[in-house]
């Protein structure tokens, strides 16, 4: 018999240049409320353009980003982000990265989680963060409220950049590890699915499938082709000013340099075979085998 966790309940308070955990205090929710959580830079933006498409559409003009905002991002504040959020009358579909201990985890909401290689995560993130204008320095680091040091400019060589997120866990965005791990000890509750970035690449109307199950989402059969358009990575990147924030305006490259490649491995040209096991090593002694397997491969026994 599989032992189902204790309801988590929030241990901390989490800030930084990008984060106020404090939001979720404050926040009421509904019965029928998603959460999407990642550590990020997993395929958040894509399982949030999914949500949009499987409860309202098949529709291409859905503006995602505006509908599902990252709820502990401090910018907007909360006294303005909250409202808007509060006068949704759509099944309301939010993001975090937060690690569960510093959440509010609430057993009236559905939960989904997604994982991803942490090599790939740092290369997908070194894009989104060289790639940055002075607009996003300056909201993350200027706006009032901020708690600790700013966010740097990153390094000119992305080996540097691993090796400074190996070296200080997560640096200069925050922890890794501990956001997986925290999930992945409660991911036998009922309300809480985990998915895989490879997974979606694998097998996306599979994928997406299981999600609308588990959300009791009841798509018409003829509605799914378009779905699946509207969810695939080309048709993203091309309508990409829909799904990021602000339509691109904190990247000078515009919104398509957010949705990037989309792809896999690209660590393999860059990464020695030492620094690969070094890492593969740290995910076991941090994670346990079992959740480093699924982590770098994806395909867990699914609920």
């Amino acid at each position: 018999m599989t032992n189902i966790p204790a309801w988590p309940t929030k241990q901390r308070e989490f800030h930084n240049h990008h984060f106020d955990s404090t939001i979720w205090n404050d926040f009421t929710f509904r019965d029928d409320d998603i959460v999407v959580g990642t550590y990020a830079k997993s395929g958040t933006t894509w399982t949030q353009q999914m949500l949009a498409q499987l409860l309202l559409g098949p529709d291409p003009e859905l503006a995602v980003a505006e509908m599902s905002p990252w709820l502990d991002l401090r910018v907007p504040p909360k006294a303005v982000k909250l409202p808007m959020v509060e006068a949704q009358t759509n099944r309301r579909f939010l993001k975090t990265h937060l690690p569960v201990d510093a959440l509010v985890y609430s057993p009236k909401a559905k939960y989904i989680y997604i994982g991803r290689d942490g090599r790939d995560v740092v290369w997908s993130m070194y894009n989104h963060h060289a790639n940055a204008n002075a607009l996003w320095y300056e909201a993350l680091n200027d706006t009032p409220g901020r708690v600790g040091p700013p966010i740097e400019v990153p390094p000119a060589d992305v080996r540097q950049y691993f090796r400074e997120w190996m070296d200080n866990d997560g640096h200069p965005f925050w922890p890794f590890w501990e956001n997986v791990r925290t999930w992945w000890q409660i991911r036998e509750l009922p309300n809480l699915l985990f998915i895989h970035f490879t997974d979606l690449k694998r097998d996306l109307p599979g994928e997406m499938r299981r999600i609308a199950t588990f959300l009791d989402i009841d798509v018409p059969e003829a509605s799914w082709p378009e779905i699946l358009e509207y969810c695939s990575f080309d048709w993203m990147k091309q309508n990409a000013t829909k799904s990021v924030p602000l339509g691109g305006a904190f990247w000078d490259a515009g919104a398509q340099v957010f949705i990037n490649q989309g792809v896999n491995g690209r660590w393999t040209e860059t990464l020695s075979a030492q620094e690969c096991q070094e890492y593969e090593a740290r995910a076991i002694a941090e994670l346990g085998e079992d959740c480093a397997h699924w982590l770098a491969n994806g395909t867990q026994s699914k609920k």
